[in-house]
């Protein structure tokens, strides 16, 4: 499919494209890495109870799945959309201040689900910026991404340093000074005009190139890949709560946080040595089975008196559970979809962990309020069923990678 042309101002590479791009990347993050630990614990200390919690995290969950791809259509189609970047940051900026009102369940709510819609675009839009500069002028993606891995990993130790300090009422402060820092670099942000193909989250593409992507192996394979990743819902809505309730500070729940990071990280960067040549179905049979082990060992570190070194010890399998789901569904895409299809795949699939992510959120407050953290063993069947859903993949698997 042939791309449209690129107009001379396009040919013109902004200057220093990585740096404001690695700044962009950088304090999109900060907010990202206070608001997934330590969101919850706020919510706990303003009095709601875990099913309200749920309510909470899982709404804006459900609503992002179908608002995010319409407004990267929309940014696709501005003239230039660091603008749309720019305008979003500075709304969820303004929108982040109604966490100062009066905590009340229907506000928090109401506030959470009006932020939800232009916070979520940030990071999509951000990449699409990347990813023209990385197709016209041949900069290096991975080498402004990691600003933002960087940055989340230390909003999560600094987080905990400072709500250890301060107390859970710092979380809406720290959220605003984040987004103000990302409004900042925004304003910096390579002004690259209209992309000249569509933006992985666009319902533009998804709506022109889905029904081919609509195969049995895809279809699965996905599935499993969604269900895999809601199986960890449990553990981003209510791991710090639980952590608080048996006395861990707030500095050592950042730390555990950061530590599952690293150890992401970590899978990035010596997964080709270990298993590039592992089928990809077999890599994502490898991760659901790390979930797996993964609930059944979370719920008995602290009664066997495994201790603190127990939970870093759980959260190393982070590498796992996490990081090869999402290299492995990258994988997948690379070697089963044509390069024209592939931003359609990628809506998909996003659309997919977005869904089943909000349904087992949902589920979750209901588990943690009579379960407390042997919820956790609720999440096995699920990651079990995701697993289900990639053997079938397995079966209608294609015998040869598409062809470029």
């Amino acid at each position: 499919m042939s791309l449209p042309p690129l107009s001379p101002e396009q040919l013109v590479k902004p200057r220093h494209f990585e740096l404001r791009m690695s700044l962009i990347f950088g304090t999109l993050f900060l907010s990202l890495g206070t608001h997934l630990p330590y969101f919850p614990l706020w919510l706990q200390a303003k009095g709601f109870h875990a099913e309200q919690i749920a309510v909470i995290l899982a709404a804006p969950m459900f609503m992002r799945v179908v608002t995010t791809p319409l407004l990267t259509t929309l940014a696709d189609r501005a003239r230039d959309r660091a603008d749309v970047y720019v305008a979003l940051v500075a709304a969820a900026l303004l929108l982040s201040a109604g966490y100062f009102l009066t905590p009340t369940y229907s506000t928090v709510l109401a506030v959470s689900l009006a932020l939800t819609i232009v916070w979520t675009p940030h990071s999509p839009i951000a990449d699409s910026l990347a990813l023209s500069g990385v197709r016209r002028f041949g900069s290096n993606y991975a080498s402004m991404r990691k600003w933002g891995s960087i940055c989340y990993l230390c909003a999560n130790v600094a987080g905990g340093f400072i709500l250890a300090a301060s107390g859970p009422q710092a979380v809406p402060v720290i959220i605003f000074l984040a987004l103000g820092a990302a409004l900042t670099a925004g304003l910096l942000a390579p002004r690259m005009g209209r992309p000249r193909k569509a933006s992985p989250l666009s319902a533009v593409e998804i709506q022109h190139a889905a029904p081919s992507l609509f195969n049995a192996y895809f279809l699965y394979f996905t599935l499993g890949v969604g269900i895999i990743t809601a199986s960890h819902a449990f553990l981003y809505g209510f791991v710090s709560i639980y952590w608080k309730s048996i006395g861990l500070s707030d500095s050592v729940v950042g730390l555990l946080w950061a530590w599952g990071v690293v150890s992401e990280v970590c899978m990035f960067l010596f997964f080709n040595r270990i298993f590039a040549s592992v089928p990809v179905v077999r890599v994502m049979v490898i991760a659901g089975i790390g979930s797996i082990v993964r609930w059944i060992i979370f719920p008995l570190v602290w009664p066997l008196g495994l201790g603190i070194a127990g939970f870093f010890a759980v959260q190393s399998l982070h590498s796992v559970s996490v990081a090869m789901v999402l290299i492995g569904l990258q994988k997948m895409i690379g070697e089963t979809v044509s390069e024209e299809r592939t931003g359609a795949a990628q809506g998909i699939a996003y659309f997919f962990n977005g869904f089943f992510m909000a349904a087992v959120t949902l589920a979750s407050g209901p588990l943690y309020d009579r379960l407390g953290v042997d919820g956790f063993l609720a999440m096995i069947p699920i990651a079990i069923v995701g697993l289900v859903l990639i053997g079938l993949a397995a079966r209608s698997a294609p015998q040869h990678p598409v062809r470029r």
